[in-house]
């Protein structure tokens, strides 16, 4: 079975987010594999241990990014590629990553292509959905469980509180929620494993692809970090007099009633 898993370097989740002119600052910053998607790559390890075939984990970005490819094979991936867009667009959205996975993949004859539901950076969700409408194929999000069954899927996924089940076909792209599986942690042999594991790099020109073609279709305009909290109050005196006093601040003060 031919599996591939999209994988997002992202700033991790710990770390304290810095803007500066506004731009995010990563100079000194840590990152991670966006934790969705490592519910991804522990879905596609799990369906080839037990349908066979091979795990291709990808990812787009610079060289920065082979950490976290690296980190995905010490799972248990097989292979990685890198799609190096260092030298080729300053800026990318998520109908750019959208168009590069999908060229990537467009002659690949993929199987099962697992994606995590959301970045927490940028929390669209709209990667995966537009990888699979590029390529023509089936796609379910927010799964929560998966089984494939020949050329046939049976699919519970996430919806408001509930859940829906879902029967398909492959080829088929899904989109990880939380609650899928358990991720697994690197071992140390298979640390020492990935250091083997081939790594392929390509540029815009090994896809014969234009930078015009994948050209943002959004401009980011300001990136900004939330007010900060201010501290709370502590109403004292009689109950009457302390919900008069709410009520008052709830009016004219955050402006709520």
């Amino acid at each position: 079975m031919n599996i591939y898993a999209l994988v997002k370097r992202t700033f991790d989740t710990e770390e304290k987010i810095a803007v500066s002119n506004g731009k995010i600052v990563d100079d000194g910053a840590e990152f991670i594999i966006n934790p969705y998607d490592e519910y991804a790559i522990e879905e596609a390890i799990q369906i080839r241990d037990e349908h066979g075939g091979e795990v291709t984990v990808i990812t787009i970005g610079d060289e920065e990014a082979e950490k976290q490819l690296r980190t995905a094979l010490a799972m248990g991936a097989d292979k990685a590629v890198l799609i190096n867009t260092e030298d080729d667009l300053d800026e990318m959205d998520e109908f750019t990553v959208a168009k590069l996975v999908a060229e990537y993949l467009k002659d690949k004859n993929a199987d099962v292509i697992l994606a995590g539901n959301v970045a927490i950076d940028g929390g669209s969700g709209q990667v995966g959905p537009r990888v699979a409408e590029l390529l023509g194929i089936n796609y379910v999000t927010t799964i929560t469980d998966l089984k494939i069954d020949g050329t046939s899927a049976k699919i519970i996924r996430d919806v408001e509180g509930d859940s829906e089940t879902i029967e398909t076909s492959l080829p088929l792209l899904v989109t990880a929620q939380q609650g899928l599986n358990e991720p697994r942690y690197p071992s140390l042999p298979g640390i020492m494993k990935a250091k083997k594991k081939p790594l392929e790099e390509l540029e815009l020109d090994d896809l014969d692809i234009d930078e015009d073609d994948v050209e943002p279709k959004t401009e980011t305009v300001e990136i900004f970090l939330p007010p900060a909290k201010e501290a709370g109050r502590v109403l004292e005196g009689d109950l009457a007099d302390q919900v008069k006093e709410l009520v008052n601040l709830l009016n004219k003060e955050a402006k709520v009633l």
